[in-house]
């Protein structure tokens, strides 16, 4: 019997920290799946310009509509949960631009920003677990950014300038179509 409760604490143990990892673990690659309403970007003939994804106010609108999708570790569409990667990538295909799956693959995307040049639309990323870019989210403007945080949260939005986001800052990327 004490083996099986040990064998539980275990699992349990390995469970929660798979959970608390959240952004920092890989995925699966989903294809992903259209926001209702929008246009499937894997098939619409009318692909959209470079100008309808960073600064894009349908961008921003798409993300914006997410708040409140409960947060899940893999999570890539908004019926089931999303983890950081998984909203972005998912709310960028609405648009027609397909991003990588993790988090650190999102980060080699694009054009490297300056914090003080980030605008709606534009990626930003922190370090959270371990070394490196290992969160993401989408800008707002005026220093507020839109994601899916961790277990205990929902999609959000928070100022990317508070103390706990701006001592996690790695970068920020932009991302079009063009490049």
């Amino acid at each position: 019997m004490e083996m099986t409760a040990r064998i539980g604490w275990l699992l349990a143990s390995v469970l929660a920290s798979a959970i608390v990892a959240g952004c920092a673990s890989g995925g699966g690659v989903p294809t992903p799946k259209p926001f209702p309403g929008a246009p499937d970007p894997r098939t619409s003939r009318n692909p959209p310009s470079p100008t309808d994804t960073a600064g894009s106010p349908d961008l921003i609108a798409t993300a914006m509509a997410l708040r409140g999708v409960p947060y899940r570790n893999g999570g890539t569409e908004p019926s089931r949960g999303f983890d950081c990667s998984g909203f972005v990538q998912w709310v960028f295909a609405q648009h027609g631009t397909i991003l990588p799956r993790e988090t650190r693959a999102q980060y080699d995307e694009g054009r490297k920003l300056d914090r003080d040049d980030v605008e709606a639309g534009d990626l930003v990323f922190f370090e959270t677990v371990g070394r490196g870019a290992s969160h993401v989210g989408i800008a707002l403007g005026a220093g507020q950014f839109v994601h899916a945080p961790s277990s205990r949260g929902v999609v959000r939005v928070e100022s990317y300038t508070s103390e706990y986001w701006a001592s996690r800052w790695v970068g920020a990327r932009r991302i079009s179509r063009s490049e």
